[in-house]
């Protein structure tokens, strides 16, 4: 294999020499290394004094390693406006031409733009990093632990691929620089929430949880580079003349794929739902051993932040847990409707979140719910009851319906994600994904939303009778 990626550090020398002869990518570059790091290295120590001065010491010593992430990451970022230029750029230019009709493979080509994209922005990461570390090692005395630089430069490198292989596949699917700088926001997105969330993390000084988050992005980065160099083809980029969005053809295809067309719901079911289940016996398989995790982590939880005696004292049950259920509106249609609605409302989330991360974000969201329930079950077990008392008085009765539907719903989002890590042959990006969202509507139409109401239905009317009868006596 290294073989064969050898030519294409043709490609990479080609494109860094044309880097270093822009000025505006230098300059954005030479300042984000050498002269952003001492701006930070100057507004810590303000910070820390200041923090110090009403006796948040904590505070001020978590401060500076999220700094030293962030002076990471910022000449990380720049890698997302070269790689976004990488193909449409040149071809705006007129000069990929030679490129695409040399010999190189397109494994080859793709993979060297990829490589000129990332190794300018993570040399001034690293610059950036060190100059940090040798200013604040001056002005504070203040050294990171050698685990934590390693998660740091980890991370900086991980998010750096993750922006890079994401910005590379919309500069080799669009027409423009205008087009691919709009679709950017596919990426910027994502990473934000992406920072918030480290940002949390590291103030919390939970560092263990950065090797998930690492090991994450390492997921997804080997998906988008492997998305990438699956629907890479220079024919294509050569003839695609104009970017269009033809909403008459998208519609025809998602209803033809979508209805099967199959005129009566019986057929509709037994020749269109019952195949598009059978293509994803991989992704139940799958969703099914994430819910058996996510059980796993959540009493795994318990241990560490246990819940106080009495909230789990489990006399008079019967007044208080009935009271706390008519407040939420239990025992009634109205009910219903508030627990079906919230529950349809998870689903289009998870959906949207797994859009942008090829199903790993749904897959996480739906998640959830079952963290919970281990998590509260791992807590009761504590106080002395059976978790499968636990599981039937309160998962049980409407779980029969509600988990399968979880289940579906996931490996629907799966698939739906893992359309783009695999050529269709004879089908345009487009299509394949229409076909594979066509797909996750049957799913979620035709299986989910009536899993889900049924599960509303037994929740809202049997289920709390089920746990009073069961804790309660």
């Amino acid at each position: 294999m290294l073989e064969n990626l050898r030519p294409a550090w043709i490609v990479t020398r080609r494109e860094l020499k044309d880097q270093f002869r822009d000025w505006r990518i230098i300059i954005p570059l030479v300042l984000l290394a050498l002269v952003f790091p001492g701006l930070v290295d100057f507004a810590a120590g303000q910070l820390v004094d200041f923090i110090k001065g009403y006796g948040a010491n904590i505070f001020a010593d978590r401060l500076i390693p999220f700094m030293l992430m962030v002076v990471g990451f910022f000449p990380v970022s720049i890698s997302l406006a070269i790689a976004l230029e990488s193909f449409v750029g040149e071809k705006e230019r007129g000069s990929i031409e030679p490129l695409l009709t040399s010999p190189l493979t397109d494994v080859q080509i793709y993979v060297g733009k990829l490589a000129a994209a990332l190794a300018p922005p993570l040399l001034a990461s690293t610059l950036a990093v060190i100059v940090y570390l040798v200013g604040i090692n001056f002005q504070l005395d203040w050294r990171p632990p050698g685990i934590l630089l390693v998660q740091i430069l980890l991370l900086t490198l991980v998010q750096g691929i993750v922006m890079v292989s994401g910005a590379v596949i919309i500069s080799s699917q669009t027409t423009s620089v205008k087009a691919a700088n709009l679709l950017a926001a596919f990426v910027i997105i994502p990473m934000a929430f992406l920072i918030q969330g480290e940002a949390v993390v590291m103030f919390w000084a939970r560092y263990s949880v950065l090797w998930w988050i690492i090991a994450g992005q390492v997921v997804i980065a080997a998906l988008l580079i492997r998305s990438g160099i699956s629907y890479f083809n220079r024919e294509e980029l050569l003839g695609r003349e104009l970017d269009s969005l033809n909403f008459r053809w998208g519609w025809r295809v998602f209803v033809e794929a979508f209805s099967g067309g199959e005129k009566t719901p019986l057929a509709w079911y037994r020749r269109v739902v019952a195949p598009a289940v059978q293509r994803m016996r991989a992704p139940i398989l799958a969703m099914c051993l994430a819910l058996a995790m996510g059980i796993w982590a959540g009493a795994g939880e318990a241990s560490e932040f246990a819940l106080p005696t009495e909230v789990l004292n489990l006399n008079n049950l019967d007044q208080g847990f009935i009271n706390g259920l008519d407040a939420i509106r239990f025992f009634s249609v109205s009910g219903v409707g508030t627990v079906w609605i919230h529950n349809l409302r998870a689903i289009l989330l998870a959906t949207l979140a797994g859009f942008f991360s090829f199903g790993v974000l749904g897959v996480l969201v739906l998640m959830m719910p079952l963290m919970l329930v281990g998590y509260f079950m791992a807590n009761t077990a504590a106080a002395g009851l059976s978790p499968l008392v636990f599981l039937g008085a309160l998962v049980a009765p409407h779980g029969l319906f509600e988990i399968p539907a979880i289940v579906l719903a996931g490996a629907a989002i799966m698939h739906l994600g893992g359309t783009l890590l695999a050529p269709s042959h004879g089908r345009s990006i487009g299509e394949a994904w229409l076909r594979s969202f066509a797909d996750w509507a049957k799913i979620v139409v035709g299986l989910v939303v009536p899993l889900l109401l049924a599960a509303a239905f037994v929740e809202v009317l049997l289920t709390p009778r089920v746990a009073v009868w069961l804790l309660g006596g």
